[in-house]
């Protein structure tokens, strides 16, 4: 375990100097204030707290923001210490290379949880300022907070898994921006073009609930959706959300980052120093 805070303490020393963890950090910020106040507008209309539907518009923005950050902060994570030259002198340490990948997972999540944070402490402070102590709804806050980060650390472990199977920074930062727009994008419209052609068939009632929840990003949006009386305001999903359950979409969440994490060990112990 000393192993593993030593790595994390060390990517942490470098994450300071990262400009990619001020980009995300200044973006979540920038983006919670803006959607706080702006998504405030409507609430007497809809009938809807202000925190549900400011917090209805972070998720939104969450589905593309967080897993682009975390694989804005894992792509380089190897491949650019190979480029660097300073990945052999870590592998000639006498360390394991679970722990070295466990240390800048950690140190990495440290850096996401502080982006998401920040951006969700900035929500909770302009609400109170706004309407007062009693508008502050917790549980979907600390729901929002804890799922951002599973999500993230999924695609930690998948820019990892990318970082450790090219050699160059460059091809890593394409395949994971490919990857980001297949996950967050172009999957949601193929299951959508899907649909359009099975026309209520077999697939819409048996198949798409369960692809939809095999996406990490789609899992994440379900499980913070708001409540009936406004759901209009996340996407047409609720059916997807009754059928799969709260338990396949929180599996779903849960397993990504594990199945991640072991995808990039894979990919990392068969890199020779």
């Amino acid at each position: 375990m000393s192993s593993i805070l030593s790595i994390a303490r060390l990517e942490l020393i470098i994450a300071r100097r990262n400009l990619w963890v001020a980009t995300a950090i200044l973006l979540m910020a920038l983006f919670n204030i803006v959607l706080t106040i702006a998504g405030n507008a409507p609430t007497g209309e809809l009938g809807a707290s202000p925190m549900t539907i400011a917090l209805t518009s972070i998720t939104t923005l969450s589905v593309y923001l967080v897993p682009l950050i975390g694989l804005l902060l894992s792509f380089d994570a190897i491949a650019g210490e190979a480029e660097r030259g300073t990945l052999a002198l870590g592998l000639s340490y006498p360390l394991s290379r679970i722990e070295i990948l466990l240390g800048k997972f950690l140190a990495h999540m440290i850096v996401l949880g502080a982006a998401i944070g920040i951006g969700l402490g900035l929500t909770l402070a302009i609400t109170v300022y706004r309407y007062g102590v009693g508008a502050v709804e917790l549980v979907p806050l600390l729901r929002l907070f804890a799922t951002s980060m599973a999500l993230g650390g999924t695609f930690l472990g998948l820019g990892y898994a990318i970082s450790a199977l090219v050699k160059q920074t460059g091809a890593a930062s394409g395949i994971a921006i490919g990857l980001w727009l297949i996950a967050v994008v172009l999957y949601d419209l193929g299951l959508l073009g899907a649909l359009v052609a099975d026309a209520g068939g077999y697939f819409t009632k048996v198949i798409f609930p369960y692809a939809l929840v095999a996406n990490p990003a789609d899992a994440f949006r379900l499980l913070n959706m708001p409540e009936q009386s406004v759901n209009m305001l996340a996407t047409g999903l609720g059916a997807a959300s009754q059928v799969s359950g709260f338990a396949g979409q929180l599996s779903s969440l849960l397993i990504w980052p594990l199945a991640a994490l072991f995808f990039a060990f894979l990919a990392f112990r068969k890199i020779e120093p």
